[in-house]
């Protein structure tokens, strides 16, 4: 492989081929289904994957045995497959998805979800970075090496639209296409963050999540807070003795029941994560004047995103706005909460263990409800062979001039845990382009152009190395 080569064919391709066709993408409001009940009448995530299958077919025209189509399930939201052949009957299976997140308001002026703005190095708006560069990046890779004359192994290209909803459909998908898959050498997922831009970062791990709706009821009707308090109860603080209950209120830990123990190379890890970046790790988070980190250990502050339980409170409903806010005690409160959780931990048995917690022996006898939302899986990465640790450590050092670097995530993406169930000896590469200040289903989202480039080439060695091992 000639690296410089491979370096100026992806730019040239990106340039030309791949930038316009990603800012028509951007455009497209392909809410997930869990935004957009009636995704399939408005015809965005159908637009969406139109859109990349016409890109494809175009690029791959030329490639003898390649097949580009749209698989399709009754009552599903539509995957997209990319088949090529080569040197190997097992696959690299490349992950990504089409579908996004709501726009969000807090856009800076001149910005917006739907309107892709090219600023230097970045381009702005919803999706690009999330993850719908992913098949461009995997279609770029293979016409990388195939330019070179370069072996590659069979690539199978999987997009989803509904991973931003939880991944719902893709199970049925993937025995649906069990046949065809087989059993991969590795699976790359390009929808993870990086820790800084000058080098490719690898995902080892993912936390799992329960999120669900906690609601306190202690009247029928609001009450003049004159009469009522100091003799009823106040549905907020019950609410908020009850959240008490899962997390220390001084220091956020969460209690032992949810805790699992870290692996001391997972500890390891982290240490040289943080050496690596420093007070980068949390500098590019919009923290508030004066407002600072819960702790200034950048080392303990990954194992808290990564292996530690967290609790927060992402939704409240009961309480009015406080401009319309008068002297009348609520009757009730409802919290939505999300528990983060070590990615080794079983979430169906959390979800109970928090439900019990949260409606056990209520207050005052107030009605306590936890009503659970979501149950989702962490994962945890297992160890790369070392033919892909090489192809990786190659890529990043010809494309960044670094080593590969390695840190758990905080986030979650569902459809890791049940490949890593039916795949166990695959190697799991999971990368991508959200780093500092990406600001992934927020304002102002944007792709890294050097970041999302260099990705391109470090799937090119590893469907390179796969055939070669």
């Amino acid at each position: 492989m000639n690296p410089q080569q491979l370096e100026h064919f992806i730019e040239n391709e990106w340039q030309a081929e791949v930038l316009p066709v990603l800012i028509d993408y951007i455009a497209i409001p392909a809410l997930s289904p869990g935004f957009d009940p009636t995704w399939e009448e408005n015809g965005h995530i159908e637009r969406a994957v139109r859109l990349v299958v016409d890109w494809a077919r175009r690029k791959l025209a030329g490639v003898a045995g390649a097949a580009v189509e749209v698989v399709r399930l009754p009552g599903r939201t539509p995957v997209l497959l990319v088949d090529v052949p080569g040197a190997t009957r097992e696959p690299v299976l490349v992950y990504g998805h089409l579908d996004k997140q709501p726009p969000m308001e807090g856009w800076t002026r001149g910005r917006s979800a739907w309107t892709p703005e090219l600023e230097g190095d970045r381009l702005y708006g919803r999706g690009g970075a999330d993850d719908g560069y992913a098949p461009f990046a995997a279609v770029t890779a293979l016409l990388a090496l195939r330019e070179q004359g370069l072996a590659h192994a069979r690539c199978l290209l999987l997009v989803e639209t509904c991973e931003e909803s939880g991944s719902d459909d893709l199970p049925h998908y993937i025995a649906h296409l069990a046949g065809r898959i087989g059993t991969p050498a590795a699976v790359v997922a390009l929808d993870a963050g990086c820790g800084n831009w000058s080098q490719l970062w690898l995902t080892t791990s993912l936390r799992g999540q329960v999120a669900g709706r906690l609601q306190v009821r202690v009247l029928d009707a609001g009450v003049h807070s004159g009469d009522a308090s100091g003799v009823v109860p106040s549905p907020f603080r019950i609410a908020r003795n009850l959240l008490d209950r899962i997390e220390d209120p001084a220091s956020g830990e969460v209690i032992a029941d949810f805790a699992a123990e870290v692996p001391e190379w997972r500890r390891r890890e982290a240490g040289e994560a943080g050496t690596m970046l420093g007070e980068d790790f949390h500098r590019f988070l919009p923290f508030h004047a004066g407002a600072r980190p819960v702790t200034g250990d950048v080392a303990a502050l990954m194992l808290n995103r990564a292996w530690r339980p967290q609790l927060a409170v992402t939704g409240v409903s009961g309480l009015p706005p406080v401009e319309r806010a008068a002297a009348v005690m609520t009757p009730a409160v409802a919290l939505k909460l999300s528990l983060r959780l070590p990615p080794t931990l079983d979430p169906q048995a959390a979800a109970q263990a928090l439900q019990r917690r949260l409606q056990a022996d209520p207050p005052y006898g107030a009605e306590v409800r936890f009503d659970i939302d979501m149950v989702s899986p962490g994962w945890h990465a297992p160890p790369l062979p070392a033919w892909l640790r090489d192809a990786l450590d190659d890529a990043s050092r010809a494309g960044f001039g670094q080593p590969v670097a390695l840190m758990g995530g905080g986030g979650g993406i569902p459809f890791l845990a049940m490949l890593g169930e039916r795949f166990p000896d695959a190697g799991f590469v999971v990368t991508g382009v959200l780093g500092p200040e990406s600001n992934a289903h927020g304002p102002d989202e944007f792709l890294h152009l050097p970041t999302a480039k260099r990705v391109t080439a470090a799937v090119a060695h590893v469907l390179h190395a796969a055939a070669l091992r």
